[in-house]
């Protein structure tokens, strides 16, 4: 995790990004450092291994906070870095973090996809795919920000099938990144399906969930507007499963969504209006999984 420097809204990224808005919410930096703090310390509190980044105030890099978009990490050894849509994004591959997670991390592979940028194609990260660790799948919605092109060439370079498809918001809009519609945990997956127009699409997406096992919980598109496709499993260091999601996704769940996602994790909901809001990311977007 990122801890932020001057997180502020991103005029870059929200061109595509329909959920972050505006405010003139006051001291929006200084609130955002309060909820990632007390974030982080939920999940220590939970017995989760954090390593928290300082960023640093040159350059200026404001959606920091989501380090999840520019690298994956993978147990197999590969560390992959993405081409970004936004140019300030792009400056969040700082010299020091990369050289701390290929020689500290152990990681043997370096897949660089960033020269994908040059020809404006953009895979962002955990952001645009959704990843079936297990099963070595990818799940990803097309988008401004999600180039089937490169899904297949990172694809073709980590040994993954890609599930790809059209997801749309309320406002008949491309969803940006498939994170904020989709989770697949270890045996939940988290989905709205009502984003999907085309059946055959909506067919596949659903198909290949259950044949891998996976029991799902439909979400709408109202509570993916609410960040409650935004969810993230996460283990402890003894192994217990946990659900991550913000506390607004949690409050946008039905009780029976809720019951289903806590029969097999243990639910932790920060409170992250500020990033929410104003980064238009929310408790998914902040974490960035390491495999050493």
């Amino acid at each position: 995790m990122v801890r932020p420097v001057r997180f502020a809204f991103n005029e870059e990224t929200a061109k595509n990004n329909y959920f972050q808005q505006k405010t003139e919410q006051e001291k929006v930096a200084e609130k955002a450092l309060n909820e990632f703090d007390a974030f982080v310390n939920l999940l220590r509190s939970n017995d989760v291994d954090v390593i928290v980044i300082q960023d640093t105030e040159e350059p200026w890099t404001p959606d920091s906070i989501f380090p999840n978009n520019w690298f994956s990490s993978h147990i197999s050894g590969e560390l992959v870095l993405y081409p970004m849509f936004a140019e300030n994004r792009r400056q969040e591959r700082k010299p020091d973090v990369l050289d701390f997670l290929r020689r500290k991390m152990n990681h043997s592979k370096l897949i660089d996809l960033t020269s994908w940028e040059s020809k404006n194609e953009f895979l962002e990260g955990t952001g645009s795919m959704i990843f079936d660790r297990e099963k070595r799948i990818t799940y990803a919605c097309r988008s401004p920000r999600t180039s089937e092109k490169v899904i297949r060439d990172f694809c073709s370079q980590m040994n993954f099938d890609a599930v790809v498809f059209d997801s749309f918001d309320k406002n008949g809009n491309l969803i940006y990144h498939t994170n904020v519609m989709m989770e697949v945990g270890t045996q939940v997956a988290i989905v709205c399906l009502e984003s999907i127009r085309d059946e055959k699409e909506k067919q596949k997406v659903v198909s290949k969930l259950t044949e891998t096992g996976k029991i799902i919980v439909d979400i709408s598109i109202d509570q993916v507007a609410s960040f409650a496709g935004n969810m993230i499993e996460l283990k402890s260091r003894n192994g217990n499963p946990l659900m991550i999601m913000s506390a607004s996704a949690r409050r946008a769940l039905t009780p029976q969504q809720e019951a289903t996602i806590a029969t097999y994790n243990k639910i932790l909901s920060p409170e992250l209006q500020t990033i929410e809001t104003n980064g238009g990311g929310s408790a998914r977007c902040m974490i960035a999984e390491i495999f050493y």
